[in-house]
C-alpha cells in the first residue's frame, strides 16, 4: 500500500510539473511564439518587406529571442512582475450600453486590449476582436483575462468590416473569428488570408494588403500602414506572416489604429506624411501604451506610454486613445501603470495641445 501510494504521489507530482510547464509554455509564447499553424507561404517576390521567405520591418531587424529568453526573465529577472489579477478592480470598467451601438452616429467604444468598435458613416468595424478567456491556443492554460468583455459577441451591431494587426494570440482569436464567420469582410496583413479559410471563412471574405496598398468597402477605404512587429503562432512560423497598421478614412476624415509595434522615428512620421499628402484629417487614433516591461526584453517591438505620445504627435491625430492595456496579464508592469504614466505626461505637458487620453473598457466616445 505504501508503494502504491508512493507510486501515486510521483505520478501526481510529475502530473504537476506537466501543468506548470504548459502554463508557462502558453504564457510565454505569446510574445515569443505560440502552437503551430499549418499555413502555406505564398510567394512575394513584389513585396519588399518580404525577404528570404520571411516578412521583415522597414528600419530594424528581427532580434534573435526565443521562448526561453522570455521564461528566464519572467521567473529570473531582476523586474518583479505586478499580480494582475489582484489590481484588476482598478481598472475602469463599464457595461457597454449595446442599444447605444445602434444608434446612427459616428462613435467608437472600448472592448477591452486592441479591441474597439468603430463606427464611422454607418459601417461597423471592428479591430483585433478577442472575446476568449485567455489569449492562447489553450482554453485551459495561458494569460487569462483580468478584466472581462463589457459586451458578450452575441450583443453585437452587425460588424461590416474586421481588420487585423497581426496573428498573435491577443490580437487573432480563433473562437472569435468562427463566431463572426463569413458575415463581416476581413482585411488582414500580408500572408493571413490562408488561416481565415482554414477556420471555415470563405476567401472571398478576406482581402490582404501590403503596406500603403488599400481597397475601397463600403464607401470607406482602407489602407495598410506599416508597423514594428513580428508574427507567430507556433515555434516553426514566425515571420511568415505580415503585420500592420490600418487607416480608415471616407476622404475627409480618418481614423488609425496602430495595432502592435514598437517605435522607429521614420514610420509613423510617413505615416502622417501621408495622411497630409492625401488631405485628411485625423480625427482619431488608436495607440497602444501598455505591454512594454521588461523594457530591454520588450522595446522592439512594444511601445511605451511615452513613445506612444510621439507616435501621437508623429501621425498628426487630433484625438489619441490609449488600448492594450489593463486586460490580459501579459507583461510586468502594473494594470494600471500605463494609464497613470499618460496622466502624468499630460500633467507635465507633454502630450502637446491635442487630447490623448485613456477611456474606460467598455466606454462609448461619440465623435
Amino acid at each position: 500500500m505504501n508503494n502504491n501510494l508512493a507510486g501515486w504521489q510521483v505520478s501526481t507530482a510529475v502530473v504537476h510539473k506537466i501543468i506548470v510547464l504548459t502554463v508557462l509554455m502558453a504564457m510565454g509564447m505569446m510574445l515569443v511564439a505560440c502552437s503551430k499553424t499549418e499555413q502555406a507561404l505564398v510567394e512575394k517576390n513584389e513585396d519588399p518587406n518580404f525577404k528570404d521567405g520571411i516578412y521583415i520591418n522597414n528600419h530594424i531587424e528581427h532580434p534573435n529571442k526565443s521562448i526561453f529568453a522570455f521564461l528566464k526573465i519572467r521567473f529570473f529577472g531582476e523586474e518583479s512582475w505586478a499580480d494582475h489579477q489582484s489590481m484588476a478592480h482598478l481598472v475602469p470598467f463599464a457595461k457597454t450600453n449595446a442599444k447605444e451601438l445602434l444608434q446612427a452616429h459616428d462613435k467608437v467604444t472600448w472592448l477591452g486590449h486592441s479591441t474597439f468598435l468603430i463606427q464611422l458613416d454607418g459601417v461597423t468595424i471592428l479591430t483585433d476582436p478577442i472575446f476568449s478567456e485567455r489569449a492562447s491556443p489553450f482554453t485551459f492554460a495561458g494569460p487569462k483575462r483580468y478584466t472581462p468583455t463589457p459586451i458578450s459577441i452575441e450583443e453585437l451591431p452587425e460588424i461590416d468590416i474586421v481588420v487585423i494587426s497581426h496573428n498573435h494570440y491577443d490580437h487573432l482569436d480563433e473562437q472569435t473569428i468562427k463566431h463572426l464567420g463569413n458575415k463581416p469582410e476581413y482585411i488582414v496583413p500580408s500572408g493571413l488570408k490562408d488561416w481565415f479559410v482554414e477556420q471555415g471563412v470563405d476567401k472571398e471574405s478576406v482581402t490582404e494588403l501590403k503596406w500603403w496598398h488599400h481597397i475601397n468597402s463600403h464607401n470607406l477605404r482602407i489602407t495598410a500602414t506599416p508597423s514594428q512587429h513580428w508574427s507567430a503562432r507556433g515555434l516553426g512560423d514566425r515571420h511568415h506572416t505580415h503585420w500592420a497598421s490600418w487607416l480608415i478614412d471616407n476622404g475627409k476624415t480618418a481614423h488609425w489604429f496602430a495595432g502592435d509595434t514598437g517605435y522607429n522615428d521614420k514610420d509613423f512620421v510617413d505615416i502622417g506624411r501621408f495622411i497630409k499628402e492625401q488631405a485628411l484629417s485625423l480625427d482619431l487614433a488608436l495607440i497602444p501604451i501598455g505591454a512594454y516591461a521588461p523594457r530591454d526584453f520588450m522595446k522592439t517591438y512594444h511601445v511605451n506610454t511615452e513613445e506612444a505620445v510621439q507616435i501621437h504627435k508623429d501621425v498628426g491625430s487630433k484625438f489619441s486613445i490609449g488600448m492594450h492595456w489593463g486586460a490580459f496579464p501579459l507583461t510586468a508592469e502594473a494594470p494600471m501603470e500605463p494609464s497613470h504614466w499618460l496622466n502624468r505626461l499630460r500633467d507635465e505637458n507633454k502630450i502637446g495641445d491635442k487630447p490623448f487620453n485613456t477611456i474606460k473598457i467598455g466606454e462609448t466616445v461619440n465623435l
